[in-house]
């Protein structure tokens, strides 16, 4: 990273790479909202927040995210799953990852973990990345070329930063392709709303089924890409900067101990979301500061209207956003060392790390811990 004063930016470097992770965002977002019928005010209002919260405490693009496993598993189970539930799944999240963090367990546990384990997590995210987004961009062909070449195009561009580029020709497709959709959106109008108390109807087995089912199958993913990766990608490319596993642990609980009370959903940190917002600009707090203002904005005056302001961004555009973030998050493995070992256990945490990166992280280390007691051979 070049230098950069260590004070937070807002010049449009920073807003370009403000919109870096809305390829990982919307989708899940909108599936909280459009098939568990979940309150989008608290949602947002939640969400923005803590972006700018993040922002204006870390000084970095350090992100705020769904967290994956348990969106993912809420939405394609939803026939089975309440809101009560999810926000369960994010109280126990809080409570779990506000304990380890300041009890100092920890620390153990990172100490643990080698370079190699920590790059082939990245490595695996980075690749699920790429392929997450040529898996949106087939949807379109020609909308994805177009877009490809516009980020190719402009990626060093000093003046026009590629990401507001992508995001006009994204909403002139929409406005060419969908009859009427001008008039719809210049018809949407603010509405104040605040969320209520979202907790008064919980009952102790939609707790019990929501830490069960939700919140204990995300902890493995929230340590190997939350925790650890994230921390470790803030501080290789922000060494001015530094954090560690304690701050950003005991950030994530503290989130998910308030975001449920209001209707928010369970969030974390991730290293493919920093990634993202970097890899079209960001290099400060600022960047995060600026999503969670418009996102704040969102939630307060437009959660009427927010599904269809987030349908302004065609998917395969929203691919080729993940396919950069990926292309970004892949690259920085490439420290990993010189030895041969080291490139094994790489490639065999990156592997597993495409199913899962809980599973990824777990296998990681148990390949390195037989290396290092000549179980095994390389």
């Amino acid at each position: 990273m070049e230098d950069r004063p260590s004070g937070n930016r807002y010049d449009r470097l920073e807003w370009a790479g403000a919109f870096g992770d809305l390829g990982t965002l919307i989708p899940f977002v909108i599936g909280y909202i459009s098939i568990l019928d979940i309150d989008p005010s608290g949602i947002f209002i939640t969400f923005g927040i803590f972006l700018i919260a993040s922002g204006l405490y870390y000084r970095t693009p350090f992100p705020v995210q769904p967290m994956k496993a348990i969106g993912g598993a809420a939405i394609t189970q939803a026939a089975l799953i309440t809101p009560n539930m999810i926000w369960g799944a994010g109280l126990f999240s809080g409570a779990f990852w506000l304990v380890l963090g300041l009890s100092g367990a920890l620390r153990s546990v990172s100490e643990m973990v080698s370079k190699p384990v920590i790059r082939g997590i990245v490595l695996g995210l980075g690749i699920s990345f790429i392929m997450q987004g040529v898996d949106l961009m087939r949807q379109d062909i020609l909308v994805a070329a177009i877009a490809l070449a516009l980020v190719f195009a402009l990626l060093t561009n000093k003046y026009i930063p590629a990401m507001f580029a992508l995001l006009l020709f994204g909403l002139a497709v929409t406005l060419i392709r969908v009859p009427g959709f001008w008039q719809e959106l210049i018809s949407v109008q603010p509405h104040f709303r605040l969320p209520g108390f979202a907790l008064g109807t919980m009952t102790w087995n939609e707790l019990a089924a929501g830490i069960l089912i939700l919140a204990i199958p995300q902890i493995p993913l929230t340590l190997g890409n939350a925790v650890i990766a994230t921390t470790a990608e803030n501080n290789r490319l922000f060494p001015d900067r530094p954090v560690s596993e304690k701050k950003v642990a005991v950030s994530k609980g503290l989130m998910n101990l308030v975001s449920p009370i209001f209707g928010g959903i369970p969030i974390c940190h991730g290293a493919g979301a920093m990634a993202a917002h970097v890899r079209f600009g960001a290099r400060t707090g600022g960047a995060v500061v600026i999503l969670g203002g418009i996102i704040l904005a969102l939630g307060l005056f437009f959660s009427n209207s927010v599904l269809f302001l987030l349908g302004m961004i065609p998917l395969p555009v929203l691919g080729v956003i993940l396919f950069f973030a990926g292309l970004e998050l892949a690259m920085s493995a490439r420290d990993v060392g010189s030895e041969k070992p080291d490139y094994y256990v790489l490639l065999v945490t990156a592997g597993f790390s495409l199913w899962n990166v809980g599973i990824g992280f777990l296998a990681g280390l148990i390949i390195q811990g037989m290396i290092k007691r000549n179980i095994l051979q390389i």
